[in-house]
C-alpha cells in the first residue's frame, strides 16, 4: 500500500497541473472506485463538472483537492490509493489506461488541457466528493495548502510526523498509553499517520527496537529516537521517489521510485543485517509480515519508565 512518501510524490506531481484548473469533464468507468463517495457515479460527475480546483493537499496516506471556495462548508475531491491506486497525468484524448476507473478532464489557465486518470488494479482505492471541516487546532489541514480545513473522512486521521503541526509530546503520551507492541502503534493512523509496514520496519531497525517491544515501556529517549528515525526514513524515501516493488506504485508520470534499493530490513529476509551481519528474519504480523534483525533489535525485558 502506498505510504506517506509515495502519496506525497503523487501530490507534488499533481499540484502544478491541478491548482487553478477548471474541471471540464468527468467520466466514471467503474463505480467500484467510488466506495468512499456517498452517492452514485452520476452524482460524482455532476458534483465535479464545472468546478475549479484550488490545491493538492495530503495528510498521511490521504490526498485531496479542495474545490473553490476552499473553506469550511465547502467540498473537496478526496483520494485514497488503497493497495494499487494510481493518479496519472495524461494528455487530452489519451487512450484509456489499463485498469482505468475514473478520468477527469481539466483546463488549466497556464498549462492548457490535461487529464487526471485514476487507475486501480485491485479496486481497493477510491475517490469521493467530501465536505471540508475546520481543523480543531487551527493549523493547516495538510501538506500543500495553508487552509485550516480537512475533509470529514480525514478528520480522524492524526497528523503525520512531517507535518509542522505534529506534536511530539502528544505522540509520546499516546505511545505510553498503549500496551501493544510498538510496531502496531506505528501503524495506528490515529497516533501518527502515513507510516505503513515498510517504513515501520525501517524506522524500528534504525532505532534498534524490536517490533514487539511494549509501547508503554519505551523510555523518553527511546520514543524520541524512534520518532527521529521515522522522520529520517520518510525523508530519505521522499528523496528517492518512494518505494516500488512492482508496477502498482508509480508517480503521476508512470515512473517507479527507487527507495527499495536503500531498505535495511523490509523485504530482506535471510540477507545480512547492514549493521551486525546477522540474517534479517521475517515473522508473521497480523495479515502481513515484520522484518527485523534478531541481533540488533532484541526484545528487552518489560520495565517501568
Amino acid at each position: 500500500m502506498p505510504e506517506l512518501p509515495e502519496v506525497e510524490v503523487v501530490r507534488a506531481g499533481l499540484a502544478p497541473a491541478v491548482t487553478g484548473a477548471h474541471i471540464s469533464g468527468v467520466s466514471v468507468a467503474d463505480e467500484r472506485a467510488l466506495t468512499r463517495h456517498n452517492d452514485d457515479g452520476r452524482s460524482f460527475e455532476s458534483a465535479l463538472t464545472g468546478r475549479t480546483i484550488s490545491a493538492a493537499v495530503r495528510r498521511g496516506k490521504f490526498l485531496w483537492m479542495p474545490l473553490v471556495p476552499a473553506a469550511a462548508g465547502g467540498e473537496a475531491l478526496i483520494a485514497h490509493l488503497g493497495m494499487s491506486g494510481q493518479l496519472l497525468l495524461r494528455p487530452p484524448g489519451a487512450p484509456p489506461e489499463r485498469h482505468e476507473r475514473i478520468r477527469l478532464d481539466l483546463q488549466h489557465p497556464i498549462h492548457g488541457e490535461v487529464s487526471v486518470v485514476f487507475a486501480d488494479q485491485r479496486t481497493f482505492g477510491s475517490l469521493a466528493v467530501d465536505r471540508l471541516e475546520p481543523t480543531p487546532d487551527g493549523a493547516a489541514g495538510g501538506s500543500g495548502d495553508g487552509a485550516a480545513v480537512v475533509p470529514s473522512q480525514v478528520a480522524h486521521i492524526a497528523r503525520d510526523p512531517l507535518d509542522p503541526a505534529f506534536r511530539d509530546d502528544r505522540f509520546r503520551a499516546l505511545v505510553w498509553r498503549k500496551v501493544s507492541g510498538i510496531k502496531r502503534v506505528l501503524l495506528d493512523q490515529t497516533v501518527l499517520s502515513g507510516v505503513g509496514n515498510i517504513y515501520a520496519d525501517e524506522a524500528l531497525w534504525a532505532a534498534r527496537l524490536h517490533p514487539e517491544t511494549p509501547a508503554r515501556d519505551l523510555s523518553t529517549r527511546a520514543a524520541n529516537r524512534l520518532l527521529s528515525e521515522v522522520r529520517s526514513v520518510l525523508h530519505k524515501a521522499l528523496a528517492e521517489g518512494g518505494t516500488s516493488f512492482d508496477a502498482q506504485y508509480v508517480n503521476v508520470n508512470g515512473q517507479a521510485g527507487y527507495f527499495a534499493h536503500s531498505l535495511n530490513a523490509y523485504g530482506r529476509t535471510g540477507l545480512p543485517c547492514a549493521r551486525c551481519g546477522r540474517p534479517i528474519v521475517r515473522v508473521s504480523f497480523t495479515n502481513r509480515s515484520s522484518h527485523y534483525c534478531p541481533g540488533c533489535q532484541r526484545q528487552p525485558p518489560i520495565t517501568s519508565r
